[in-house]
């Protein structure tokens, strides 16, 4: 993650709401709930923030840091970096769909979590590992993926035009140990301070029913 002079500490330029309004709107369609735990994976530019973001959201068991859309073989910190291996980085989330559904997790992905008109970066974070996509685990939430961003195109809620991949989840790898809950672990560090802690506070500004309260 790259954060040098001029670097934007809040990528989501591309909205076109006032900031006392909630961004991106209600899903029109929606996943059903079922008991079962259910998976998913998103890629918004730097999984630190990404992670961060959904670490706070009730319903969500699990977000771990990871590479998606490349091999095993290169499924590393120093080789994803390059930004030549396919990977995207990744944030695999376990959750109950009981309590949050799916539309509700791509809600917050395109209203908080990252800028999806970006193509291939995030603010100073340039490069394919840092596109904005949705790796969806099967065809329901392929369908309210590809539905909502038809509907925030169709509403205008951008600027410019999604540019979210949809594409099917084939494997995710971990990312390094020392890559998980990142922000949680370096409040202090700057690229967090600078980026990541905004996308946090807007999740609490914007969406305080969706939080954890323990």
């Amino acid at each position: 993650m790259l954060f040098g002079p001029g670097g934007r500490a809040d990528t989501g330029g591309g909205l076109r709401v006032s900031p006392d309004r909630v961004p991106a709107p209600e899903h029109d369609i929606d996943a059903a709930a079922t008991p079962d735990e259910s998976v998913a994976v998103l890629a918004g530019g730097c999984f630190w923030c990404v992670e961060g973001v959904y670490r706070m959201l009730d319903g969500v068991h699990e977000a771990v840091s990871g590479y998606a859309g490349g091999t095993e073989a290169t499924a590393n910190y120093r080789d994803v970096c390059s930004g030549d291996t396919g990977h995207a980085e990744v944030v695999r989330l376990r959750f109950d769909p009981a309590r949050i559904s799916f539309g509700q997790i791509l809600r917050v992905f395109f209203a908080v979590a990252h800028d999806p008109t970006q193509l291939n970066r995030q603010g100073n974070d340039v490069g394919t590992q840092y596109r904005s996509a949705i790796f969806h685990a099967d065809a329901a939430q392929r369908e309210v993926a590809r539905a909502y961003v038809r509907q925030l195109d169709g509403a205008g809620v951008f600027a410019a035009p999604i540019v979210t991949e949809i594409v099917p989840l084939a494997d995710f790898y971990p990312a390094e140990d020392y890559h998980q809950d990142y922000a949680a672990l370096n409040p202090t560090q700057p690229y967090i301070a600078c980026v990541a802690l905004p996308k946090m506070n807007k999740l609490r500004q914007y969406f305080p029913d969706l939080l954890k309260t323990g």
